[in-house]
């Protein structure tokens, strides 16, 4: 896994590919963890030495990863974990991958350390765009530090319903000829 600094990426936008949710493991906190027992029950999640954990099926894949066409959505959009909220991107409060300067954003009087997981497809390398700096990267910190907890920026944007782009006209037919 190679990390990289924000500053490096020109773009980011989730192509709902779900090698988020197959390559790693999903780390839970305790309300995290207790939501989906409640809902799901508590098969669908192990525990690790001192972490909690969603289950993961043979393949790896999270047990919340569903497959719509070619698109791989989550199961738990209603109540995603912080952890799957953030991916790939990690927030900090020091530069522990280096590159101190390519990682600061300033938010509000915190200095903070932006990296991202290169493994995701969705990033886009270059200069980064002011949008994806001033919207993208701010929701994220925002949802580091729980400020938010609704998603825009940070997920996929999946329309399953498309508006009809055309009208069909019927022709009248007669149906009672005699």
């Amino acid at each position: 896994m190679l990390i990289v600094p924000w500053q490096f990426i020109a773009d980011w936008r989730c192509d709902a590919c779900g090698q988020c949710s197959r390559a790693y493991s999903v780390v839970l906190n305790f309300l995290e963890w207790l939501k989906i027992v409640k809902n799901y029950g508590v098969d669908k999640t192990v525990s690790g030495l001192n972490k909690l954990f969603i289950k993961r099926r043979s393949d790896g894949s999270c047990v919340f990863l569903y497959c719509l066409s070619n698109m791989r959505l989550c199961g738990l959009q209603h109540m995603k974990p912080k952890a799957c909220k953030l991916w790939p991107f990690k927030v900090i409060s020091r530069p522990e991958f280096g590159y101190a300067n390519e990682a600061a954003y300033y938010f509000g009087e915190n200095e903070l350390f932006v990296y991202a997981d290169s493994t995701c497809s969705g990033l886009r390398y270059g200069n980064p765009t002011w949008d994806f700096t001033s919207h993208t990267i701010k929701e994220f910190i925002e949802i580091t530090l729980g400020l938010r907890s609704e998603q825009f920026k940070t997920t996929a944007h999946v329309n399953i319903l498309q508006p009809c782009t055309e009208l069909r006209t019927l022709k009248p037919r007669n149906y009672f000829q005699l």
